[in-house]
């Protein structure tokens, strides 16, 4: 999760025009909605794929290995696309992605179905990071703060409404459809990045750290395993048991010892020594314990105890997403008008224990308005409690370690998401075994029928209502277990440090992907360049701040040739050379209508022409470099809130402000058409 020890660039794409643009961008969200879709789409639909492969005891599987594949793939699939090209990363995702979409919607076993989830969760992070990357490529700096925001949004929305897509294919369709309906759109993904997206690849080599990959890999499926078949598969005290927990520590153990010697960590160990970082990876981890193992155990509780369809516990889930998004939304608004925080996640993990306390209560006599009153506290608790966690470890870490920060609490809460499924699994399965084992036995239910919730509906009253009990007690058993992690994440809380927040950050609060984990670059250039794009965001319209550039840059070149110098500027940089012909094609004109502007700068030898060639001289040089200072300085006056104090820290800083200040001048001389 480290980004390169050198500051890092993406060789420079060809210009887009704006269609072009808006393709790429629909090509990467159609990549971002299927993988943030695929995390919560089944949990409406496992009650019914249990009816129909059986293997209860691994219903939980059927997410956490989603979620433990898409955790790994999402820290090896940024370094990838530096080193391969992003292009061919996002490609290869997609074809993975559907490969594991095909398996899981044909499985005809759970074990064929959980392996095939895994395949798709390696898809699905692949896709997630290189989205995010390839919108740092292609869309020009200025303007990438609304696209960024609109991702977010997707991101965060299809999240959460994918239980009620999920309980709508399995109702009129088939609980297949979940994994099916994605191939049309993989196919289609796959055919338009190959025609639309422009092939991109980091300018420096990084270094991927296999080792701490692999290890925190097998550590957490090892403890995964091991809470997933203790009491269920083998005893707690057995030896296979013992063992995977046994193996976990070390495993951990080894994890920080690489880490502690790596070139490059992708977790560097320095960072638990920030209070900060080490509070907001705990509540991060926290929130996605709680938030997914709660949205995939609601419908089933809904589903067996209230009798609602698939499509009915999807839909009445909804409080819990209202309130989500609600709080979410509400304290973004107020942190990036008031720059205080701390209060939020506070008050959101105690309403979040709260939610889990109350949730444990309901059985089958409660009523949909208290259960939807409840989820509803849910959706608060949640929403108050995540929003704010990136934005604030932003704040406190050196500028050398920004992205290694933000995809480590970005990592844990995906690692809570793995685990809190699978602790929910394992409480619900050693509490119903038991209850379910007893009801067949004492009323003759046969054990098929107590497992399907169609089928229970189907029963006598007297033998259904012990059953739908049974399956009552451990859905409370699991909430109310889970009502600690909520404690220990409000006890953490209090000690969150309140630190004042940079207006730079505060700008971006807002964007709804933050709350709910939405992926980002791990590389330090492009968290900045975020920011600066979150900054130009909320200013006035391009030209008036080109004109402000221009005329605090002391440049006294007429418009002409001053365009005609940036024109030059920006093909050589990108291209290797600037002809006449070339310019004037892209910006569809014919070349005889820019002569007098090429003689011009020709004749004030600022440029050389050598036939169809143009190159700068020293003195056209001079002058784009004083666009460039102006540019430097504009970022110098936004961004001084930026407390960079270490020399060594600042060196990296600077760099980024001069990569940051050339790539604004050079977005300035991008032809807004470019020929086919």
């Amino acid at each position: 999760m480290t980004g390169s020890t050198a500051t890092t660039s993406a060789s420079a794409p060809r210009s887009l025009t704006p269609r072009q643009t808006n393709l790429v961008f629909a090509t990467i969200m159609l990549g971002m909605l299927m993988a943030a879709l695929d995390q919560t789409i089944v949990s409406t639909a496992l009650p019914t794929i249990v009816t129909d492969l059986g293997g209860s005891g691994h219903m939980s599987w059927v997410v956490t290995a989603y979620m433990l594949a898409e955790a790994v793939s999402t820290i090896l699939s940024g370094k990838l696309g530096d080193l391969f090209g992003r292009k061919r990363v996002f490609q290869i995702s997609a074809v993975v992605f559907l490969a594991g979409s095909v398996v899981s919607g044909a499985a005809g076993s759970m074990t064929t179905l959980i392996v095939a989830r895994a395949v798709q969760g390696i898809g699905g992070g692949g896709l997630m990071v290189t989205a995010t990357a390839l919108i740092a490529d292609v869309i020009p700096l200025r303007q990438r703060g609304k696209y960024q925001g609109a991702m977010g949004a997707v991101f965060g929305v299809t999240t959460v409404l994918g239980p009620t897509l999920g309980g709508l294919f399995t109702d009129h369709a088939s609980w297949r459809w979940c994994f099916y309906v994605n191939v049309p759109i993989a196919v289609v993904m796959v055919i338009a990045a190959a025609r639309t997206i422009p092939a991109v690849r980091g300018a420096v080599r990084p270094v991927i750290d296999y080792a701490g990959v692999a290890l925190v890999a097998l550590g957490a499926c090892s403890l995964v395993l091991a809470l997933e078949w203790g009491g269920s598969e083998y005893a707690w005290g057995s030896a296979v048991v013992i063992g995977l927990f046994a193996a976990s520590v070390l495993l951990f153990a080894a994890f920080v010892l690489v880490e502690l010697r790596a070139e490059e960590p992708m977790l560097p160990m320095g960072l638990f020594k920030q209070p900060v970082f080490t509070v907001c990876s705990i509540l991060s981890f926290a929130v996605g314990f709680a938030m997914l193992g709660a949205m995939t155990y609601l419908p089933t509780y809904l589903q067996y105890v209230g009798g609602a369809s698939a499509t009915s516990s999807g839909l009445r889930t909804l409080p819990m997403v209202v309130g989500l998004l609600a709080t979410s939304m509400l304290s973004g608004n107020v942190v990036s008008s008031t720059g205080h925080y701390k209060m939020f996640p506070v008050v959101g993990m105690a309403v979040t224990g709260l939610a889990l306390y109350l949730m444990s209560t309901m059985n089958s006599g409660t009523g949909a308005w208290l259960e939807s009153l409840y989820m509803f506290l849910l959706g608060l608790g949640l929403g108050l409690s995540m929003q704010v966690l990136t934005i604030v470890v932003q704040n406190t870490v050196p500028y050398a370690q920004l992205g290694t920060a933000t995809s480590g609490v970005t990592f844990f809460r995906t690692l809570g998401s793995s685990f809190g499924t699978a602790v929910f699994g394992t409480l619900y399965n050693n509490k119903l075994d038991p209850l379910l084992a007893d009801v067949v036995a004492k009323t003759g239910v046969p054990a098929q029928a107590a497992h399907s919730a169609s089928a229970i509906r189907k029963l006598p009253a007297d033998q259904a209502k012990p059953v739908i009990d049974a399956y009552a007690q451990a859905i409370d058993h699991v909430f109310l277990w889970v009502v600690p992690v909520a404690v220990v994440g409000f006890v953490v809380a209090c000690f969150l440090k309140e630190v004042p927040l940079r207006d730079s950050a505060r700008a971006s609060v807002t964007d709804l992907g933050e709350g709910f984990g939405a992926p980002d670059s791990t590389d330090r250039v492009a968290q900045l360049e975020r920011t600066v794009s979150n900054v130009m965001r909320k200013m006035r319209d391009d030209a008036a701040l080109r004109d402000e550039i221009h005329a605090g840059s002391g440049s006294t070149l007429p418009p002409g040739q001053a365009w005609v110098l940036g024109q030059v500027h920006w093909y050589t940089r990108v291209f290797g050379e600037a002809s006449a012909s070339a310019i004037a094609r892209s910006h569809r004109m014919p070349v005889e209508v820019l002569e007098p502007a090429f003689e011009q700068a020709v004749d004030a030898d600022r440029v050389e022409r050598t036939g169809d060639l143009l190159s700068l001289t020293p003195a056209g040089d001079a002058e784009v470099e004083r666009l460039h200072a102006a540019w430097r300085r504009w970022l110098d006056t936004r961004l001084d809130d930026w407390n960079v104090s270490d020399p060594d820290d600042r060196a990296l800083f600077d760099q980024a402000l001069d990569n940051i200040a050339a790539r604004l001048l050079d977005e300035e001389q991008r032809p807004r058409e470019t020929a086919a």
